[in-house]
């Protein structure tokens, strides 16, 4: 009987655990993804700031809404780029570009960070492209990796060969990470889109991707 009781006391322990570990995997997607979204949208709700303190919700029905500041970031954001794609607003946008590169320090700061931008969000820009697999920090081990474009021409000169401008990011956070310049030839082009490397990345490899690795350098 008291190996029995102790038997019975072993099952009811690892099926707690269980139950615990199925709750633990349901609840902390939600909790963090609740947290995040909540930290963005108290960060765009600082938005409100920009109306008179008249029209704040808070104020005109009596209670604040939550969200309201990151409809109106949206509909600024909206607004924005409506304005700045006919040629007036171009020219709007045109005039303040050259206000603000004759500002000193403001200057330079502005430009890095509408370079990074303009390479980041426009359209036609190759950034984050495509997801590499590299031998990083040391021959024989794996990592990915995400093309963003070739070394500058003054870098190029120095270099032998063709060779590729890409960035490492780091697991779980994929926003800090370090900037390479290696060889085309030692990168090979996986067959994953950038969404699923990211997810690769995040989840520590545990969500693997369906697919495989090219057989071919990228370009």
């Amino acid at each position: 009987m008291p190996n029995r009781g102790r038997k019975l006391l072993v099952v009811r322990g690892q099926l707690i655990k269980r139950y615990f570990l199925t709750g633990l995997l349901i609840w902390v997607p939600l909790v963090i993804t609740a947290w995040v979204l909540s930290i963005i949208i108290n960060t765009l709700d600082q938005s409100l700031r920009l109306l008179p303190e008249v029209l704040h919700p808070k104020n005109l029905f009596g209670f604040a809404i939550p969200g309201a500041g990151a409809v109106l970031t949206l509909a600024i954001i909206l607004i924005t780029g409506l304005l700045a794609a006919n040629f007036i607003g171009q020219k709007l946008v045109s005039w303040w570009d050259l206000l603000l590169s004759r500002i000193p320090v403001v200057n330079s700061v502005y430009k890095s960070v509408k370079q990074v931008s303009d390479t980041l969000f426009a359209p036609n820009g190759n950034a984050f492209r495509k997801a590499l697999l590299i031998q990083y920090p040391r021959p024989g081990v794996w990592t990915i990796a995400f093309l963003t474009g070739s070394p500058g021409e003054a870098i190029k000169d120095l270099l032998q060969g063709p060779h590729l401008s890409v960035y490492v990011p780091t697991t779980p956070n994929p926003t800090s990470g370090f900037f390479l310049m290696l060889p085309a030839s030692e990168a090979l082009e996986l067959d994953m889109s950038v969404d699923e490397a990211l997810k690769y990345i995040i989840s520590m490899g545990v969500v693997s991707p369906p697919k495989h690795v090219k057989t071919h350098q990228p370009h």
